[in-house]
């Protein structure tokens, strides 16, 4: 989870760099779509155990 959020986190500051912008938006951005990716898989897996108990 916190793999996923760095490395978007990082790819938004590289475009930040690159890019350059008074508010910093792309980390912004970035980090925002990581932690909603690594809530997703970690639903998406607590779900799939749920499952596998109730077998």
């Amino acid at each position: 989870m916190g793999i996923v959020i760095f490395l978007f986190a990082y790819l938004g500051r590289w475009l930040d760099e690159k890019y350059p912008n008074p508010n910093e938006i792309y980390v912004k951005i970035f980090v925002l779509i990581g932690v909603a990716l690594a809530f997703y898989n970690l639903n998406r897996q607590l779900k799939q155990i749920n499952e596998s108990e109730q077998k």
